[in-house]
């Protein structure tokens, strides 16, 4: 009976060449162990290096902010240290040989605005100005309120090869749930 239950699964991440899932809580230690899998089957699929830099970072940064801004949290919100939040990361090769990466999360409702101004502003960027930004942003430091370097979204948004999109869920009654994928 267990081929009946997780049997479909199994199957439907095999036929759409999922090449990496986790969904669960994210931690500083579960992300290091995921990133070197993932390093190690990119390498072993003799992925071009520039592809494998762009999958990593891209990989790292959105499990980063997972770990930042998940609204399902088992530490508390104001733990800046040791976050333990749950998501979803998933990397997938594509027919044409390139990959997708997607991550949700539950948000903050009011962070939903906010997300969605600052992801439809990145969206319509050439690269040329998504790179003078990351540069903009290293240089001034990160913006109020972010706990990172406030660099993911600008780091995802320059190795991916088209514009991210995203989406939010906010009908399924709790928390909205943020969706962002990246073609790389």
């Amino acid at each position: 009976m267990i081929a009946e239950k997780y049997g479909p699964f199994f199957n439907s991440a095999r036929q759409h060449q999922v090449i990496f899932y986790y969904v669960g809580y994210f931690s500083q230690h579960i992300v290091a162990a995921m990133a070197d899998a993932v390093k190690l089957q990119l390498e072993v699929a003799d992925v071009a290096a520039p592809t494998r830099r762009k999958l990593f970072s891209s990989f790292v940064e959105m499990a980063q902010n997972i770990i930042h801004y998940s609204a399902d949290s088992l530490t508390p919100p104001s733990q800046d240290n040791g976050e333990l939040r749950h998501g979803s990361v998933c990397i997938r090769r594509e027919t044409d040989g390139s990959f997708m990466l997607l991550c949700a999360n539950p948000i903050d409702s009011l962070m939903v605005e906010d997300l969605r101004v600052k992801l439809s502003a990145l969206r319509n960027m050439t690269l040329e100005e998504i790179k003078q930004a990351y540069r903009q942003t290293l240089r001034g430091g990160p913006p109020e309120g972010s706990k990172g370097a406030g660099l993911g979204f600008l780091t995802v948004a320059r190795d991916a090869k088209e514009p991210l999109e995203f989406d939010f869920d906010t009908e399924s009654g709790g928390s909205p749930v943020l969706y962002l994928k990246a073609a790389i």
